[in-house]
């Protein structure tokens, strides 16, 4: 019985050479992921190498399309922080407009009804984020609030977070903390991330307990976890480095 040891390896599935890395690790069944460091595939430590690449060539199908679009984003042309360009608010398109007149942001209402947000010309950047750090703040203490009266807990302190690699975190010191990003997704993607920080609330783990107290707070929660994934590959690039990086779930 082959056991490949971890580490890189390659496949052909349907005349297509795939790189992928292979971890091995104390699980009890395989995951494969996609995203900005290629395609991973975690296995138990004793599952033999011809099972490895039975279960690459079963899921191909799916692999290459993944592969497919992530070459297909990387082709884009990337977004660009102009005036004119938009941006997505609560899922929602806003237009940008820059002014030397400003020396900080202002949300308005445009010609067409639509929302507008006005940026200095000298770093917009920073404006930007911090108009949005705003708006978000705002909305997602409101939720926290909405999803613990829920499970009547009191609601604890709501922060903002840039962490690389997490949408956001919960601590029974510090409260919740939810990256800025968010505001950039509809409201049901948020409320999924929400309700499950708060479930943490209640279960610092990720036991059926805790998965059971998301259930009870956002039903439909598989279903937005895999919309979450789908739409967080989209997300516009302000700070140089965002676009692209994976952010899962505490």
């Amino acid at each position: 019985m082959a056991v490949a040891a971890a580490g890189p390896r390659r496949i052909e599935l349907n005349g297509v050479t795939v790189d992928y890395l292979l971890q091995r690790s104390a699980r009890r069944s395989v995951a494969l992921r996609v995203d900005a460091r290629g395609v991973r595939v975690g296995v138990p430590l004793a599952l033999p190498l011809r099972s490895v690449e039975g279960f690459l060539r079963e899921h191909a199908g799916w692999l290459l399309d993944k592969l497919a679009q992530r070459a297909a984003r990387s082709a884009a042309e990337p977004w660009r922080l102009v005036d004119g360009a938009q941006v997505s608010v609560f899922g929602e398109p806003v237009r940008i407009a820059l002014t030397s007149a400003l020396r900080t942001h202002r949300w308005v209402r445009g010609q067409d009804g639509g929302e507008v947000v006005e940026l200095p010309q000298r770093h917009p950047e920073r404006a930007l984020i911090r108009a949005l750090e705003e708006r978000g703040l705002a909305w997602f203490r409101d939720r926290v609030a909405h999803f613990c009266e829920q499970l009547g807990h009191p609601s604890p302190a709501v922060r903002l977070t840039r962490a690389q690699t997490r949408w956001g975190s919960c601590s029974t010191r510090s409260g919740i903390r939810l990256h800025w990003r968010l505001v950039h997704l509809a409201p049901t993607l948020i409320d999924y991330v929400v309700a499950h920080e708060v479930a943490h609330l209640m279960e610092m783990n990720h036991s059926p307990r805790f998965w059971a107290a998301v259930e009870h707070l956002y039903p439909s929660w598989r279903e937005a976890r895999r919309a979450l994934r789908r739409a967080a590959a989209d997300l516009p690039s302000i700070v140089p480095g965002d676009a692209g990086r994976p952010l899962n779930e505490e």
